[in-house]
Protein backbone atom coordinates (compact mmCIF):
# COMPACT_ATOMS: atom_id res chain seq x y z
CA UNK A 1 0.00 0.00 0.00
CA UNK A 2 1.18 3.50 -0.76
CA UNK A 3 0.96 6.36 1.74
CA UNK A 4 -1.89 7.82 -0.29
CA UNK A 5 -3.97 4.71 0.36
CA UNK A 6 -3.74 5.52 4.07
CA UNK A 7 -4.91 9.11 3.53
CA UNK A 8 -8.42 8.13 4.61
CA UNK A 9 -7.01 7.77 8.13
CA UNK A 10 -5.67 11.36 8.16
CA UNK A 11 -7.04 13.27 11.17
CA UNK A 12 -9.46 16.10 10.39
CA UNK A 13 -7.15 18.79 11.79
CA UNK A 14 -4.30 17.62 9.54
CA UNK A 15 -6.57 17.39 6.49
CA UNK A 16 -7.77 20.95 7.06
CA UNK A 17 -4.23 22.25 7.56
CA UNK A 18 -2.98 20.45 4.44
CA UNK A 19 -5.93 21.79 2.46
CA UNK A 20 -5.29 25.36 3.61
CA UNK A 21 -1.60 25.23 2.65
CA UNK A 22 -2.43 23.64 -0.72
CA UNK A 23 -5.00 26.33 -1.48
CA UNK A 24 -2.60 29.10 -0.45
CA UNK A 25 0.25 27.61 -2.49
CA UNK A 26 -1.91 26.98 -5.55
CA UNK A 27 -3.50 30.43 -5.25
CA UNK A 28 -0.15 32.20 -5.14
CA UNK A 29 1.06 30.20 -8.11
CA UNK A 30 -2.08 31.14 -10.07
CA UNK A 31 -1.62 34.81 -9.15
CA UNK A 32 1.94 34.63 -10.49
CA UNK A 33 0.68 33.04 -13.70
CA UNK A 34 -2.02 35.68 -14.14
CA UNK A 35 0.60 38.39 -13.59
CA UNK A 36 2.79 36.76 -16.22
CA UNK A 37 -0.03 36.88 -18.75
CA UNK A 38 -1.49 40.29 -17.88
CA UNK A 39 1.54 42.53 -17.38
CA UNK A 40 2.61 44.40 -20.52
CA UNK A 41 6.43 44.40 -20.59
CA UNK A 42 9.01 41.68 -20.13
CA UNK A 43 10.54 43.47 -17.15
CA UNK A 44 7.19 43.57 -15.34
CA UNK A 45 6.32 40.01 -16.36
CA UNK A 46 9.34 38.35 -14.77
CA UNK A 47 8.55 39.68 -11.31
CA UNK A 48 5.09 38.14 -10.73
CA UNK A 49 5.97 34.51 -11.54
CA UNK A 50 9.10 34.76 -9.43
CA UNK A 51 7.12 35.64 -6.32
CA UNK A 52 4.32 33.23 -7.22
CA UNK A 53 6.75 30.38 -7.68
CA UNK A 54 8.66 31.00 -4.46
CA UNK A 55 5.69 31.53 -2.16
CA UNK A 56 3.48 29.03 -3.98
CA UNK A 57 6.12 26.34 -3.64
CA UNK A 58 6.43 27.19 0.05
CA UNK A 59 2.73 26.54 0.63
CA UNK A 60 2.73 23.27 -1.27
CA UNK A 61 5.92 22.10 0.48
CA UNK A 62 4.36 22.85 3.90
CA UNK A 63 1.25 20.88 2.95
CA UNK A 64 3.40 17.94 1.84
CA UNK A 65 5.47 18.02 5.03
CA UNK A 66 2.37 18.02 7.24
CA UNK A 67 0.63 15.31 5.22
CA UNK A 68 3.51 12.84 5.21
CA UNK A 69 4.61 13.63 8.78
CA UNK A 70 1.14 12.78 10.10
CA UNK A 71 0.85 9.64 7.95
CA UNK A 72 4.35 8.36 8.74
CA UNK A 73 4.15 9.35 12.42
CA UNK A 74 7.68 10.67 12.17
CA UNK A 75 9.07 14.02 11.02
CA UNK A 76 9.36 14.20 7.24
CA UNK A 77 11.39 17.30 6.43
CA UNK A 78 13.31 16.44 3.27
CA UNK A 79 10.84 18.62 1.33
CA UNK A 80 12.66 21.57 2.88
CA UNK A 81 15.44 20.92 0.36
CA UNK A 82 12.97 21.57 -2.45
CA UNK A 83 11.92 24.83 -0.83
CA UNK A 84 15.51 25.93 -0.34
CA UNK A 85 16.41 25.06 -3.92
CA UNK A 86 13.47 27.02 -5.35
CA UNK A 87 14.05 29.96 -3.01
CA UNK A 88 17.72 30.22 -3.98
CA UNK A 89 17.49 29.57 -7.72
CA UNK A 90 14.41 31.64 -8.59
CA UNK A 91 15.85 35.11 -7.75
CA UNK A 92 19.14 34.23 -9.44
CA UNK A 93 17.27 33.22 -12.59
CA UNK A 94 15.24 36.45 -12.41
CA UNK A 95 18.40 38.56 -12.25
CA UNK A 96 20.09 36.68 -15.10
CA UNK A 97 17.03 36.98 -17.35
CA UNK A 98 16.59 40.67 -16.56
CA UNK A 99 20.25 41.49 -17.16
CA UNK A 100 20.31 39.55 -20.44
CA UNK A 101 17.17 41.34 -21.64
CA UNK A 102 18.53 44.72 -20.57
CA UNK A 103 21.82 44.07 -22.37
CA UNK A 104 19.94 42.98 -25.51
CA UNK A 105 17.65 46.02 -25.41
CA UNK A 106 20.56 48.43 -24.92
CA UNK A 107 22.51 46.79 -27.76
CA UNK A 108 19.49 47.14 -30.07
CA UNK A 109 19.09 50.80 -29.05
CA UNK A 110 15.60 50.39 -27.62
CA UNK A 111 14.45 53.91 -26.62
CA UNK A 112 12.20 52.57 -23.83
CA UNK A 113 15.20 51.23 -21.88
CA UNK A 114 17.34 53.63 -19.83
CA UNK A 115 20.93 54.02 -20.95
CA UNK A 116 23.87 52.87 -18.86
CA UNK A 117 23.61 54.20 -15.30
CA UNK A 118 25.83 57.22 -14.60
CA UNK A 119 29.06 56.68 -12.73
CA UNK A 120 28.67 57.80 -9.10
CA UNK A 121 30.71 60.93 -8.28
CA UNK A 122 32.83 59.13 -5.70
CA UNK A 123 33.82 56.44 -8.23
CA UNK A 124 34.68 59.09 -10.84
CA UNK A 125 36.93 60.95 -8.38
CA UNK A 126 38.69 57.72 -7.40
CA UNK A 127 39.19 56.82 -11.08
CA UNK A 128 40.82 60.24 -11.74
CA UNK A 129 43.21 59.80 -8.78
CA UNK A 130 44.38 56.41 -10.04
Amino acid sequence: MTPLDHAAGLPAWAAILVSVFLIIGAGLTVIGTIGFVRLPTFYERIHAPTLGTSWGTGGIVMASMIFFTVLATRPVVHEILIGIFVTVTTPVTLMLLARAALHRDRAEGNPDVPSEPPVPPSAAVQAEKA
